[in-house]
């Protein structure tokens, strides 16, 4: 893989405030060691999340589980499904084929025992998908070249009984290593690169990419596939150059929704350094040969920000691309990746996402030389900072670590709804930043409703007092404040808040004007 050893070591988020009036500081209750679960466990009554809006192409498949926490059974229903639609009321997946071109504003309803819960849905169809971040599932820091289609059916089995398809987490990607390879130490994935035809061919780890796309397909899930515009795969795997076409063919016969396209061995294809149209070339034959396919494929450009992807990802068919190397399990340049990914900002928008990298929490592979999982050293207060970021950002959602070894403390930071619908606002916009002092700043993100979301961040190696002045943030002067991490109301503050930061701490709060 191609690597960049850059990572995110940002902290613990979660609420806190002080009124101006009586200026009493929220003191952070200390994480560093101990993994203290934040988020309330979800009741059983059923709690409707996930986006509020879904962008899908007229006239091709359609598949969206609606997600919800709550026990099991549960009774779904929708108002105001279009025809060419159907929702299975047991599992609450909705199918059928898209329809044609407009808005489509849906009652989602969900009942148990327990009680109910509606929300309203808006189906987008058109030409523009992905109108909130992709959330899902990426093999690459669990499994490496170990992938098998056994492993990536496991994934999806886990992402139901977890609760993450619950809320929101819906692709389950596989990454490199899935197809041929001319010299590899496993029999199993040495083998002719394509068929007598040219079509690509995976290795013995999967015997049927249909059926397994089915499978995936059957729990409402949806699936991604890698590739390489180049000869070769960052790990020497068979790519797609010269085949371009035949592959966007075959993923969406095999039923795909998402393809990861790895620059790798392209740059071997072009100039040295390569120019902004050697850049541009490949993904825009592969951005125009998924628009040609009879279902709904998501590009994401992975490419490491040559050439200022951001400012002509969206323009070549991409939904998201990368904007820097690999974070490659570093816990080196703290901030520096949320710091160098809100540059971007100004370039986003629904459908169009900076991608930091994927989510490193857990058990994590190392990825020098594609090692076996182990528990990464982050704090638990850098876990939280983590997600925080990354929802700040407005980042697509994807966890890249080992599902076997989920535990409590891991699902609660994966799993707030709250703090993941602050990363699925439909405005779409990513944070900006206001710097407050060394190695501190602010993080804003407007949201669709008129408010705010808000995080506290410091860099520094200890704990800080820091301030955000609603003035300094283009706010009113009457905030009402919400603790995300505890689902808590913390009530309405005049003029700024406070609060105790701990080291590589980020503290997040929503923020709502006071009428």
């Amino acid at each position: 893989m191609y690597l960049r050893y850059v990572f995110v070591v940002i902290a613990f988020c979660f609420a806190l405030a002080v009124s101006a009036a009586a200026a009493d500081e929220y003191l952070s209750p200390a994480l560093q060691t101990n993994e203290v679960i934040l988020t309330p466990k979800p009741g059983p009554a059923p709690r409707i999340n996930g986006p509020e809006v879904y962008g899908a192409r007229p006239g091709h498949p359609f598949l969206y589980r609606i997600p919800t926490q709550g026990e099991r059974p549960i009774k779904f229903s929708a108002k105001g499904l279009p025809r060419g639609l159907h929702l299975n009321s047991h599992t609450g997946i909705i199918t059928g084929f898209t329809p044609k071109a407009g808005e489509y504003t849906v009652t989602l309803r969900a009942k148990n025992k327990y009680g109910k819960d509606s929300r309203s849905f808006k189906i987008a169809s058109g030409e523009t998908l992905a109108l909130t971040p992709p959330m899902g599932w990426n093999d690459w820091y669990a499994h490496y070249d170990r992938i098998t289609d056994a492993k990536m059916r496991q994934a999806a089995d886990i992402l139901v009984s977890s609760g993450m398809a619950d809320v929101g987490y819906q692709y389950v990607d596989i990454d490199d290593c899935w197809m041929n390879c001319r010299r590899n130490n496993d029999p199993m994935q040495f083998g002719p690169f394509r068929d007598q035809n040219g079509n690509i061919l995976p290795n013995k780890h999967f015997p049927d990419m249909k059926a397994l796309t089915d499978y995936i397909h059957a729990k409402g899930l949806k699936a991604g596939i890698y590739t390489s515009p180049g000869p070769r795969t960052c790990g020497g795997f068979a790519g797609s150059y010269g085949h371009e076409a035949q592959d966007a063919r075959q993923f969406a016969n095999w039923g795909f929704d998402l393809l990861k396209y790895d620059w790798c061995s392209y740059s071997h294809e072009v100039t040295n350094p390569p120019s902004l149209a050697d850049m541009k070339r490949p993904y825009e034959l592969m951005g125009s040969l998924l628009k040609q396919q009879n279902r709904d494929i998501l590009m994401n450009l992975c490419q490491y920000g040559m050439g200022h992807v951001w400012e002509w990802g969206a323009e070549v068919g991409g939904q998201s691309w990368r904007t820097a190397g690999d974070l490659g399990n570093s816990l080196d340049h703290i901030f520096q990746v949320a710091l160098n990914n809100s540059e971007h900002a100004a370039w986003q928008k629904p459908g169009a996402w900076n991608d930091p990298d994927y989510i490193q929490i857990g058990w994590v592979g190392i990825a020098r030389k594609y090692g076996q999982p182990r528990k990464f050293p982050f704090t638990p207060t850098e876990e939280y900072s983590f997600m925080s970021l990354w929802c700040l950002m407005g980042s697509p959602l994807f966890y890249s670590a080992d599902l076997t070894r989920l535990d409590d403390f891991t699902l609660n930071v994966l799993c707030n709804p709250e703090v993941i619908a602050i990363d699925q606002d439909p405005l779409g916009k990513g944070a900006r930043v206001i710097f407050v002092g060394d190695n501190q700043f602010l993080m804003v993100k407007d949201l669709e409703n008129g408010g705010h979301a808000l995080g506290l961040c410091n860099a520094t190696e200890s704990p800080v007092d820091m301030t955000a002045n609603w003035s300094a943030c283009g706010l009113s002067d009457a905030q009402h404040v919400r603790d995300l991490w505890r689902e808590l109301d913390l009530g309405d503050y005049t003029g700024s808040f406070s609060a105790r930061v701990p080291p590589h701490g980020v503290i997040l709060v929503r923020l709502g004007a006071v009428k």
